[in-house]
C-alpha cells in the first residue's frame, strides 16, 4: 500500500466495495447533519505550539483501565467486518495488536468472541447491546470473562436504530456468508432479507433491542460482572454524572458515528462538558470523525484519554485486509507522534486546552 493519508485509503476502498456495502459503512441518519458535524468540528480548533522543548524522545503510551496502550488510539466497535474482508474481526484485532492498540470488538461480530481473543495481542474489550433476553446478555458477559477480555462496553444510545436513508434506499441486508456468530441464529433472522425501502438491520433492531433499558439496568449489569463497565453514547454532563454514580469505569463520548439521532451534537463539541462533569481521573474516550493524527491530538487536548476510530479501519480492511487496517492505525499513530513533537508537547499527558486556539464555529 502506497497511500499516505486516510483520505487516499478511503478513496481506494470506495472503488472496491459494492454500493450497498459502501453506503452502509459511510452513511448516517436522516439528513446526516451529525455525520457532517463530527468531521467539520475539528476545523474549529487551531494549535498553539510551544518551542524550544526537547522532543527527541516522544512517548505516546497511556494507561487505560489497567492496560498499557502504545498510543491513545483504539478500534471502535463496528459490526460485520467480513463485509469488507473475509478474515473479518480476526484481521482487525491482529492489526491493532501490531501497534499495541486497543480493540473494542462488537457483539455483532462475524468471528466468535473466543476466536477474536485468541488473536489479540493488544488490549481487548467487548461491546454489547441490551437485547430483550437478559440471558443472552449475561451469557456473552460470561464468555468474555472466560476469554480474557479486559472490559465491557455497553452501547446506550440505540433503543432503536436511526433512520438511515441510504440503507433504506438500498434495501440493505447481510449477504449469506456474513453472520453475527455470537448470537443464536434465531435472533438474527431479519438481517438476511430486505427489499428497497426497508432495512434488515433496522428491522432486526426493532425486534431484538430492549427499549426499556434504564439506569437501573446498568446497575444490575455492573453487579454481575467483575469487568469494568464502559458506557458508550454519552453526550451530556447530566448523563456523564449518572454514569459515575451507577458504577461505570469510563464513558465514550459518541453519537454512533452520526448514525442515530440526526442533529445530535458532534462528539468533539460534547467532549468538554462531559470531561468537566466527571472526576479528573475518570477516563473519557471519544469516537466520531477522527481522520488524522491532528484530529486525535485535538480530542486529547480537549480531555479525551483515548480516541476510537471506526470507518477508516474498515477502509483499510477493504484495501489490504490485515495489512491495510494496520496501515491505517500506523498512519494515525505516526501522525499523532509527529503532531505532538511539533506542538512541543511530546506526551499525551502534556496536552490540555492551552494547546488549542478556538477559531470559531
Amino acid at each position: 500500500m502506497d497511500q499516505l493519508t486516510l483520505r487516499e485509503i478511503e478513496e481506494a476502498a470506495r472503488s472496491r466495495l459494492p454500493v450497498a456495502v459502501r453506503e452502509f459503512i459511510d452513511g448516517g441518519s436522516d439528513r446526516e447533519r451529525t455525520l457532517a458535524g463530527n468531521l467539520s468540528q475539528y476545523g474549529r480548533w487551531g494549535f498553539r505550539p510551544r518551542v524550544l522543548v526537547d522532543v527527541s524522545a516522544p512517548d505516546l503510551t497511556v494507561d487505560l483501565l489497567g492496560s498499557r496502550l502504545a498510543a491513545p488510539i483504539g478500534v471502535a466497535p463496528m459490526a460485520y467486518h467480513q463485509l469488507v474482508d473475509p478474515a473479518g474481526e480476526t484481521a482487525t484485532v491482529r492489526a491493532a495488536g501490531q501497534h499495541g492498540l486497543l480493540t473494542v470488538a462488537a457483539m455483532f461480530a462475524g468471528r466468535t468472541i473466543e476466536e477474536i481473543a485468541v488473536e489479540a495481542t493488544g488490549p481487548l474489550w467487548l461491546q454489547l447491546y441490551w437485547l430483550r433476553g437478559r440471558e443472552v446478555l449475561t451469557g456473552l458477559v460470561e464468555r468474555a470473562e472466560r476469554a480474557g477480555y479486559q472490559a465491557l462496553v455497553l452501547t446506550v444510545d440505540a433503543p432503536r436504530i436511526g433512520r438511515r436513508l441510504r440503507d433504506l434506499r438500498n434495501g440493505f441486508a447481510l449477504p449469506p456468508q456474513v453472520r453475527a456468530v455470537n448470537l443464536d441464529p434465531e435472533l438474527m433472522v431479519a438481517t438476511g432479507r430486505s427489499a428497497a425501502g426497508s432495512s434488515a438491520i433496522a428491522e432486526h433492531a426493532r425486534q431484538q433491542f430492549d427499549t426499556t433499558l434504564t439506569w437501573t439496568d446498568v446497575a444490575w449489569l455492573r453487579e454481575r460482572t467483575s469487568l469494568p463497565l464502559v458506557l458508550k453514547g454519552i453526550l451530556t454532563a447530566e448523563d456523564a454524572r449518572l454514569a459515575v454514580e451507577h458504577g461505570a469505569a469510563a464513558v465514550v463520548v459518541s453519537n454512533h458515528g452520526g448514525r442515530q439521532l440526526d442533529g445530535a451534537v458532534p462528539t468533539l463539541t460534547a467532549l468538554p462538558e462531559v470531561v468537566a462533569a466527571v472526576p479528573a481521573d475518570f477516563p473519557v474516550l471519544l469516537d466520531g470523525g477522527i481522520r488524522s493524527g491532528t484530529d486525535a491530538a485535538t480530542a486529547l487536548a480537549l480531555g479525551a484519554r483515548t480516541v476510537l476510530v471506526g470507518r477508516p479501519v474498515l477502509w483499510g480492511l477493504a484495501v489490504g485486509g490485515e495489512a491495510g487496517a494496520a496501515r491505517v492505525l500506523g498512519l494515525l499513530q505516526d501522525e499523532l507522534e509527529h503532531t505532538l513533537a511539533l506542538l512541543g508537547r511530546p506526551r499525551p499527558g502534556d496536552l490540555d486546552r492551552s494547546a488549542l486556539a478556538d477559531l470559531g464555529a
